[in-house]
This record gives C-alpha cells, sequence and structure tokens, in this order.
C-alpha cells in the first residue's frame, strides 16, 4: 500500500519551515482507496516567494486547523504504507518535523519518483514535476498546490508502476505489508482481489515473486490456486505470503507482461522453456508458374514465416478463414492434393489460379494483401484496446515490424506523432515468442482499432 502525498510549505530557513497545505492519497497499485486533503495553518507567516508561487496566503489560513490537529490523520491514512512523493526526501522531512514539534517520532519508508523517473524513464529534459507529466501527457491542474501535483503524482506514479519490468517497487511494497496468520491467510487474500484482467504475482515472506500468471479474472484464477489439491498447489498455498497484481485492462498487455516476466524473473513455480509457445508456422513460396502459394509446416526458427500456429488444429482452422475471406485456392495453400480444379473452385470460392484462370499477377495481390494483414512485417502501427480506466486506452506499438512495447493514454490526449508515442510506451523485448502473441490475438480480435502510423526516421 501507498501513501502518495504532496506538501506545500512556508518557505524560509532548513527545518523551520511549517505546512500550510497537504494532500494525501492512498493507493493500492491499482486505485485510490482513501484521501485527505488540507490547508494547514503553520502559525508563522509564509514568505513572499512562496506565495507568489502556490498562491496559498496567510489570510487563507487563519481558520485552518493547526497542524497538532490533523497529525492523527495523517498516521492513520499512512500507517503501513510506503510514502510515495516527487523529491520525497523533502515531504518526508517535513513531515518528521512536525511531528518532532509534537514529541512524536514520526518514520515511514519513502519512494521518490524523481529518482524513479530517472531510472524508468531515462532521457527526459527535465524531471521536474510540471515538466515531466507534460511530456508524458499527464494532466496537471492548480501546480504547486497539493491536491493538483499529488494527483499528477498518482498518475506518474501509476506509470512507474507499469514501466518496472523487474518488479522492483512491488517486491518492497510486500515486504512492508503485516504478516497474516497462517489459518486466515488465503481467504484474507482471496478477498483483496479484484475480478479484473491482469497479470498477478505470489510472493513467499520474503517478498520475492514465486509465480506469475495472467487472468481475464485475477480474483477466480488466484482462487484456483488456493483450492486446487494436486502436490505442487499444496506446496505453493504453504509458501504464499502475499499477492499482488497489476492491472492491464486488456488480454494481450497481460498475456505479453506475462510471457516477458516470468522470463526475467524465473519464479519457482513457473514452469520455463528455450522452446517457442508455437510448433506450426505459416510459409509462402512461389512456384514455376509465378503463383505464390501458402503452406503449413513445423515452425522453423531459420525460416521466414507468415504468422505461427500453437497447433496444427489452429493452423488448418486459420487457413481455412484465409482462403474464404482472400478467395484463394484450396490447392495453393496446400489443403488438397492432385490435379484439377479445386474444390474452391466448384463452390465459387476460388477464381480458377488452380487450372490458370486467374493470372498470377490477380491472384498474388490478394495473397500479399493478406501477408501484409498477418504478419505485420515492416509495418510501422499502433494497436489500440481498452484502458485500466474507463477514461483510458491502450497502445502497443510496432516499428519496422518490431514490437516495442506498450503504455496507456487519456482519452483527450491526441496520439498525432511517434514522438509523442514513443514517450508513453514502456520499452518491452521483442522476440518469437511475443509476434506469436500478437498476431494471434489480433487474428481473433478483427475489430481492434490498428493506426498506421507515418515516420521520417
Amino acid at each position: 500500500m501507498y501513501a502518495i502525498l504532496d506538501i506545500e510549505t512556508t518557505g524560509g530557513k532548513y527545518n523551520e519551515e511549517g505546512i500550510t497545505e497537504i494532500a494525501i492519497y492512498k493507493f493500492d497499485g491499482q486505485t485510490v482507496v482513501d484521501q485527505f486533503i488540507s490547508l494547514v495553518n503553520p502559525e508563522q507567516p509564509i514568505q513572499p516567494f512562496v506565495v507568489g508561487l502556490t498562491g496559498i496566503n496567510n489570510d487563507m489560513l487563519r481558520n485552518a486547523p493547526k497542524f497538532y490537529e490533523v497529525a492523527k490523520r495523517i498516521v492513520e491514512i499512512t500507517k503501513d504504507c510506503i510514502v510515495v512523493a516527487h523529491n520525497a526526501k523533502f515531504d518526508h522531512r517535513i513531515l518528521r518535523l512536525e511531528f518532532r514539534r509534537l514529541g512524536f517520532d514520526y518514520e515511514r519508508k519513502t519512494l521518490c519518483t524523481v529518482e524513479l523517473s530517472k531510472k524508468l524513464i531515462p532521457g527526459q529534459t527535465s524531471y521536474s514535476l510540471g515538466k515531466l507529466v507534460r511530456a508524458l501527457g499527464i494532466p496537471l491542474s492548480d501546480r504547486h498546490r497539493a491536491n493538483g501535483d499529488a494527483q499528477a503524482t498518482v498518475k506518474l506514479f501509476k506509470m512507474l508502476l507499469a514501466k518496472d519490468s523487474q518488479k522492483e517497487i512491488l517486491k518492497e511494497s510486500v515486504k512492508n505489508e503485516p504478516s497474516k496468520q497462517l489459518d486466515t491467510k488465503l481467504v484474507q487474500l482471496l478477498e483483496e482481489l479484484p475480478a479484473i484482467t491482469g497479470v498477478y504475482y505470489l510472493h513467499n515472506s520474503d517478498g520475492d515473486i514465486i509465480y506469475i500468471g495472467k487472468s481475464k479474472n485475477i480474483r477466480k484464477k488466484v482462487n484456483q490456486h488456493f483450492t486446487n489439491d494436486n502436490l505442487k498447489a499444496k506446496e505453493l498455498q504453504k509458501e504464499v505470503a502475499a499477492v499482488s497484481f497489476e492491472a492491464t485492462g486488456n488480454e494481450l498487455i497481460a498475456l505479453l507482461k506475462e510471457n516477458e516476466e516470468v522470463k526475467q524473473n524465473k519464479p519457482k513455480y513457473n514452469k520455463t522453456s528455450n522452446k517457442p509457445i508455437f510448433s506450426y508456422a505459416l510459409y509462402q513460396f512461389v512456384d514455376e508458374k509465378g503463383y505464390i502459394n501458402l503452406k503449413i509446416a513445423r515452425a522453423d526458427a531459420r525460416k521466414s514465416n507468415v504468422t505461427t500456429f500453437s497447433n496444427m488444429q489452429q493452423a488448418k482452422s486459420t487457413l481455412r478463414n484465409m482462403i474464404s475471406s482472400y478467395n484463394l485456392c484450396d490447392r495453393l495453400c496446400g489443403l488438397e492434393l492432385g490435379t484439377g480444379k479445386c474444390f474452391g473452385y466448384t463452390i465459387k470460392n476460388c477464381h480458377g489460379a488452380c487450372i490458370d484462370l486467374e493470372s498470377p499477377l490477380d491472384y498474388n495481390a490478394r495473397v500479399r494483401e493478406l501477408i501484409e494483414i498477418y504478419s505485420y512485417k515492416d509495418q510501422n502501427m499502433l494497436v489500440v484496446d481498452r484502458g485500466r480506466e474507463v477514461d483510458e486506452k491502450s497502445a502497443l506499438l510496432v516499428e519496422n515490424g518490431e514490437f516495442k512495447g506498450v503504455g496507456y493514454f487519456n482519452l483527450n490526449y491526441q496520439l498525432n506523432n511517434l514522438e509523442i508515442v514513443r514517450s508513453i510506451i514502456t520499452p518491452m523485448k521483442n522476440d518469437r515468442d511475443v509476434r506469436h502473441i500478437i498476431q494471434s490475438y489480433l487474428r481473433r480480435n478483427k475489430k481492434l482499432k490498428i493506426i498506421q502510423l507515418q515516420t521520417n526516421d
């Protein structure tokens, strides 16, 4: 659990400042579950420079609560939380200073979004909150006011969580959670999980990830882990101490994140293999008459393919759909042997390439159209899908036929050039399994919005 906060102060000499405004958002990694926002009477004058910067003046604070009146609420909302702030050392120091004046030792673990941003979003021209969130397309209102800055920090932190492929933030959060008794542990863990699409992580008592999975219903899937009675499941149930999750909004990003993070983290209870997750592929070749032929065969990493399949049944079913949609020839697609007209010609689906009635030029034009759509080779495109919230969409970037990564954007954010798209994308590895996951998903979800991008690179 995180307490994402921002503090405005009077300014002045070091360790003599007072709080004038505070905003705290209690954040569970997905949504804000509690909040506290208040002006605070610092019982000392505000420096003129700070008045000009924040707009908060002494008259505004005359009837505001003094710090001792809000201290209990601050302790409660930040209990068992990691304090997150943009320049966390400053905010944590000011809180400790105010509590020391009351004779109370206030101590919380902290995470700084400045340091996290430098690590996870390198190359930015500035890491000040205003300039950084503007570059990333994160809306920011009431700059230099606690609530506006805290809300922007929440959105920035969500982006940083998504970009943290090593899950270091997540592991640290799990270590900070209070431990549960074994007899009630699994029930309590389940109660805290949502029925949403995403990736989930099972942790041991040290915070280490021991299993990574994905599901369109996280709670249901984790419940299966906790109720299975096979030997491996029982061992996992004994060892699991916490469950964390990351909402993805759609199954495609969940599949991609699971694929990458299992390979990176190598959790104890995940099966890992150097073999690809597909067995068959669709290949193309040109015959002696000049027709492009399609053929299903065992996947071979040495050969370039059009697309890949998990099994032969899926391969044949997909190829038959291709033949029907593009009026192709059964024989030139390897589904019929022999000579003469194919079955497709008798039902007027094939235009007669099998008996030389259709020219290679006309036939090949449709095959090339199919190949372009199903392979995304050499394409620059953006696949737009559901986001994690109602006012958000996800984006998957392909440049020059290579998968680059995924990200999220607000509905009022215009993705009108490649540089803007790159700024919101979390880079991910591109390999043969990734290509298979994307191609299979696009085949199953033909109504997805795909934006073809122009590039000057």
